[in-house]
């Protein structure tokens, strides 16, 4: 199956020491060859990196490397191809835009049935399942909120609602942006952590990098990471329950809401 890396930060963060771990999974430590997406939300804007190749082995990857985009959110995949060819097409994440703003989507699973899931406002351009539940998913939202809601709970309520009915079609985990929040939805592995002071080191467990944060950020500073598999092997990160939505905003969680109780609590 595929593997997926967001973020969320109060400040604008590079996710190069992330990024590093997480592209050697694409054909290096993990069997993801098929492709490997990156977008950045920053100052207002959005920019995307897509590529059908290996990561372990793209230019681009290590371009991203070498070049600290900072940005409040950030979404990856690493593709390991189920449904659909190799191709630009159907590598992740896919974007699409809703109320003004680009949003940001990315699948890791493999679903039945997807093919009957109606489609609204949005088509996809590729021939995979996950683009296809991205293209029903943003506009079953659009469907039910024409324009953005005033109590954004009741758009949080409805996307998870919407995940829940994509999970029961198979294997559902989903990273979702619209540039101010980041949307987890957890179907059977996602991992998380956050970073504030006081900082440490963090080791990654796929390559030999070891950072410092101490000396990369500032006593306010607020970041989190998500990953289909925890990224160090030295910090303490948290695993999602089956079910789970996390609404994250500046690093911290937002809201949350679970399979059992379909409601909410401020975290």
């Amino acid at each position: 199956m595929c593997e997926l890396l967001g973020m969320s930060a109060n400040v604008p963060t590079d996710i190069c020491f992330s990024f590093a771990g997480f592209l050697h999974r694409g054909g290096g430590t993990g069997p993801h060859r098929d492709g490997w997406g990156i977008a950045f939300y920053e100052q207002g804007g959005y920019r995307d990196f897509r590529d059908p190749h290996p990561s372990v082995d793209s230019p681009i990857a290590r371009l991203i490397c070498d070049y600290p985009i900072k940005s409040h959110v950030v979404i990856s995949h690493i593709r390991q191809a189920n449904v659909g060819e190799v191709t630009l097409a159907n590598t992740h994440p896919f974007t699409r835009e809703m109320w003004g703003r680009p949003w940001c989507y990315a699948h890791n699973g493999q679903l039945e049935g997807w093919q009957d899931l109606p489609l609204g406002s949005y088509t996809p351009v590729g021939k995979t399942d996950s683009e296809h539940a991205c293209c029903f998913l943003l506009g079953e939202l659009r469907r039910e909120f024409p324009t953005p809601p005033d109590e954004p709970q009741r758009l949080w309520q409805h996307l998870h609602a919407l995940c829940e009915r994509l999970r029961a079609l198979g294997v559902f985990n989903l990273l979702l942006s619209d540039g101010d929040y980041l949307y987890t939805f957890c179907s059977t592995k996602l991992a998380h952590i956050t970073r504030r002071a006081p900082f440490g080191e963090a080791e990654l467990s796929d390559a030999e990098m070891t950072v410092n944060f101490v000396e990369h950020t500032t006593p306010d500073d607020i970041v989190s990471v998500i990953a289909t598999e925890p990224l160090t092997h030295n910090e303490k990160w948290q695993r999602m329950a089956p079910g789970e939505l996390l609404v994250w905003q500046d690093g911290e969680i937002q809201a949350r809401y679970t399979a059992a109780a379909m409601s909410s609590a401020r975290g």
